[in-house]
């Protein structure tokens, strides 16, 4: 009986989100175009559960790039109207569009020239005859047996909201980084902020040796400098190869005197590099790709002089991984 409800639930939910493909028209595009077009703030405002809804939908639209917050109307109508201003556009989320705090507000929407968008499930209400723009979020039913408690129109609102949101975020063609600005604090921030060079090892940290280094200087600086992992350069210090902790155990297989062998003789060639501009992200994603632990990093615009090294460690300190 209890799994019986929970599937009904969300039966219903899911209905009510399907049916909203129908309801999208020019109203919908209309209000994309309003708040791509806002000069100010988009203030989102409900009560109950729609409050919550659109405080939600308020910190979506800031996340992508739209200046956004929560208006709680109740508190609005008792001195909280300061925040509107000429320029801004409030979306009223009221599934029955008769909210009487929410009608309290139109008086002060109209006498400042704000646009207003009102997302409600009653096309006939006094809010939606308020309104610049109005999308229909009704739906046909309540997933609450007793048709009480808001449910579907709750999560038809919330989807509605998403749509509008991204919608926006498209029209204004929102990036990744700016993305990441907003999310400094979180790990997808860092993954599409951080660079390689931010994290690389330069200068005497970067191990390295002559392609006719024998394998004994070859081995301390390997050791030296704990990458598990030297550089083989050219007399031009060019970047010829790579000797890893693997290059060591099939030479060591081949040879009885390893410590006598020149770094030529051993070395990987070509080895897989990364740009100091490119995303840490990628970094991550080569290494994975190619079973590898470390990347040089070259100078750039067609030199083949290294400038610095970045290792998984070094990823995984900076919480990329």
């Amino acid at each position: 009986m209890v799994i019986e409800r929970a599937k009904q639930v969300l039966k219903i939910e899911a209905e009510a989100i399907y049916d909203l493909i129908g309801k999208l028209n020019e109203n919908f595009v209309k209000a994309v175009e309003i708040l791509s077009e806002c000069q100010g703030k988009v203030i989102v405002t409900g009560i109950g559960k729609s409050g919550i809804i659109s405080q939600k939908i308020a910190s979506t639209l800031a996340c992508t790039g739209t200046p956004a917050f929560f208006l709680h109307p109740a508190e609005g109508v008792h001195g909280d109207l300061g925040m509107m201003a000429k320029g801004d556009v409030v979306i009223a989320v009221s599934n029955s569009g008769e909210t009487n705090e929410i009608a309290q507000l139109l008086p002060l929407i109209k006498r400042l020239g704000i646009q207003l968008i009102v997302m409600t499930g009653n096309l006939k209400s006094l809010v939606a005859q308020s309104g610049d723009v109005v999308i229909d979020i009704g739906v046909k039913e309540e997933a609450c047996p007793l048709g009480l408690v808001p449910t579907a129109s709750s999560t038809a609102a919330l989807a509605m909201g998403d749509a509008l949101a991204l919608a926006l975020l498209e029209q204004r063609g929102f990036e990744p980084e700016a993305f990441a600005i907003l999310h400094p604090g979180g790990s997808l921030g860092k993954r599409l902020l951080l660079k390689v060079e931010d994290l690389m090892h330069r200068g005497k940290e970067v191990p390295l040796v002559k392609h006719d280094t024998l394998m004994k200087e070859a081995l301390l600086e390997m050791t030296s400098k704990r990458m598990g992992v030297t550089g083989v350069v050219n007399e031009k210090d060019e970047l010829m190869g790579i000797i890893t902790d693997g290059d060591l155990r099939r030479a060591l297989e081949k040879h009885d005197n390893l410590l006598k062998i020149s770094t030529l003789e051993i070395m990987t060639r070509n080895p897989r590099i990364i740009a100091k501009d490119d995303l840490a992200a990628k970094a991550v994603q080569m290494m994975e790709e190619h079973k590898i632990t470390s990347l040089f990093i070259l100078e750039g615009d067609g030199s083949r002089k290294p400038v610095g090294i970045i290792h998984m460690h070094d990823l995984l300190r900076a919480g990329i991984v």
